[in-house]
């Protein structure tokens, strides 16, 4: 069975680029590259040409997320498992290849409508060192991890969603189950692997967009702390303040970025378990703001 092996890269849609420029370098601690088009423009976290594509598109949401297969094989086999499961997908044009800076790729719609791309052949450029926008102790963990991971919103329920990314071969279960005060079910969230990552994809928590936030790993600690500095000293809103997670044991906190969701720096996460485990909450920290 072919299976994904990454968040290889997301497509965001933004009111301001100017605003999301500046974040990006200054806040995150990205590297920015312009775009030949008008309008957009490419953020860069390590070797690969780019991780993310930001677009001025007033939407401020996320326009497509990018799930990598490991080649030419891979990508037959994956292709041949939506059809069999009767799922529609769409054979990316050369032109969008090319657009995407990838090899080949198909675009399809989970359960929820979320916009999927899997693709094989990313453009790397090792020739041009990552070249942070502003001063940074390390660089950020992506590797055999990919990206990050991302919560992203479902509208189908958690067991017609695990299904379908099931399918696309990765693993996963409920690792939390948050009691809630006087409801007789506790609260549960979704989360799904694909590789030494913890987590790639969450779902169950309720989201006015299609992303609820993105974790962006650092190399170096130092690099959180730098980052919460620079947070108060521009005055950025925080979602959730400092804390560590049970299930992935990733140090991080929480900020808004131009768009209104949010995006998770991070520290220190352990390895996926591959083994079914749940909690009631979180180690310590992570108070919403």
């Amino acid at each position: 069975m072919a299976a994904v092996t990454e968040l290889g890269y997301i497509g965001i849609g933004v009111k301001s680029l100017d605003e999301w420029k500046d974040y990006a370098a200054n806040v995150i601690g990205a590297e920015v590259v312009e775009a030949k088009e008008d309008g957009r423009c490419y953020v860069r976290l390590d070797e690969w040409h780019h991780r993310i594509v930001v677009e001025e598109d007033g939407t401020d949401d996320l326009a497509f997320m990018g799930l990598r297969v490991g080649g030419v094989e891979e990508f037959k086999e994956i292709q041949q498992q939506l059809e069999a499961a009767g799922i529609n997908f769409t054979v990316g044009s050369a032109e969008l290849a090319q657009e995407r800076h990838v090899l080949e790729l198909i675009t399809l719609e989970d359960p929820s409508g979320n916009p999927l791309e899997i693709f094989h052949g990313p453009h790397l450029t090792p020739n041009l060192p990552f070249y942070p926008g502003r001063r940074r102790h390390g660089g950020f963990k992506t590797g055999n991890g990919g990206l990050g991971h991302m919560l992203i919103r479902e509208t189908v329920g958690l067991d017609k969603t695990y299904e379908f990314y099931k399918l696309l071969g990765m693993r996963g279960g409920v690792e939390y189950q948050i009691p809630i005060p006087n409801q007789p079910k506790p609260f549960e969230i979704l989360f799904m692997h694909c590789n030494e990552r913890d987590h790639t994809l969450a779902f169950g928590l309720p989201s006015e967009k299609r992303i609820n936030h993105m974790m962006l790993e650092c190399e170096s600690f130092d690099d959180l702390g730098l980052a919460q500095e620079i947070v108060e000293e521009k005055q950025v809103p925080v979602g959730m303040k400092f804390g560590k997670h049970s299930n992935d044991h990733m140090y991080s906190f929480y900020i808004v970025n131009p768009s209104g969701w949010m995006i998770e720096l991070g520290w220190g996460g352990r390895p996926a378990t591959h083994q079914s485990e749940y909690y009631n909450g979180d180690i310590y920290g992570h108070k919403p703001q």
